[in-house]
């Protein structure tokens, strides 16, 4: 592939879902390159969320490729997730008010629980819907979201994975792959991640971290987001014929009790 970075530059396939992502390497310089990155990621960087971005250029078939800085680290792992500079750092990001007003401008409207449930609606398959962990998740969201209650709205990430979370060699810690980036209940990023990594016991603890007291209104919310993705993971995983992973997350529902 052609960046018109010049000659001696090797270019090798940095992995990941879309194929859009590549390293470059020349002497002793490492770029990361992305093709057709939203133009979010130049706030993200001016915030400090994402490595530093160094340019932007536009190709001559259209592509717009972006470069930032190579970060000598590695992935957290699931039990680093309890560090409290992920809380802050999430903090700082449900926070910011250039992020917001960036996915603004670029079009985004409110992602919230009607919107969500209509998704899972018109995406769960028959098949899915007749599976009783799935049904019984799936009435759940129905009879709560006329509980749910929250004024405000965030730019929230969507996908809080461990795998997202970096740490550099400088111990500076970067949240990544913001492709599913959306204007949402800050309550969703907290979900995934509390039910994901932390225990139940430690949830308060960590919530003080990040600034805000574990409530029963919280704590519902969270849970109903985090079913609520669970079930359109199964979906995405059987699409996607990763059947081993549907039926992980199917059995995933399991964790939750409907009371």
């Amino acid at each position: 592939m052609d960046f018109s970075l010049g000659q001696d530059w090797e270019i090798t396939p940095a992995g990941g879902a879309t194929g859009e992502a590549f390293f470059a390497k020349k002497d002793n310089k490492k770029l990361f390159l992305k093709r057709n990155s939203s133009p979010f990621l130049a706030v993200l960087s001016a915030e400090g969320i994402v490595p530093k971005l160094i340019w932007t250029k536009r190709m001559e078939n259209g592509d717009v490729i972006t470069a930032q800085q190579y970060l000598i680290g590695r992935e957290f792992k699931p039990n680093e997730m309890a560090d409290k500079r992920v809380a802050k750092q999430l903090k700082k990001i449900h926070e910011s008010q250039p992020l917001l007003t960036m996915l603004t401008r670029m079009g985004k409207i409110p992602f919230g629980p009607a919107q969500m449930l209509e998704e899972v609606d018109s995406t769960l398959d028959q098949a899915l819907r007749n599976v009783k962990l799935v049904k019984d998740a799936h009435e759940y969201l129905r009879k709560e979201i006329t509980y749910l209650d929250f004024e405000e709205w965030a730019v929230c990430h969507g996908d809080v994975n461990h795998n997202n979370w970096l740490i550099s060699d400088k111990n500076k810690i970067y949240l990544i792959d913001w492709d599913g980036a959306m204007i949402a209940d800050p309550a969703l990023d907290l979900g995934l991640l509390l039910h994901w990594y932390i225990p139940k016991n430690n949830w308060e603890t960590w919530l003080e971290q990040y600034g805000k007291p574990l409530t029963s209104e919280l704590e519902l919310r969270m849970k109903w987001y985090t079913v609520a993705h669970t079930l359109l993971s199964v979906q995405w995983h059987k699409n996607k014929n990763r059947f081993r992973e549907m039926e992980y997350w199917i059995n995933y529902l399991d964790h939750f009790h409907y009371e």
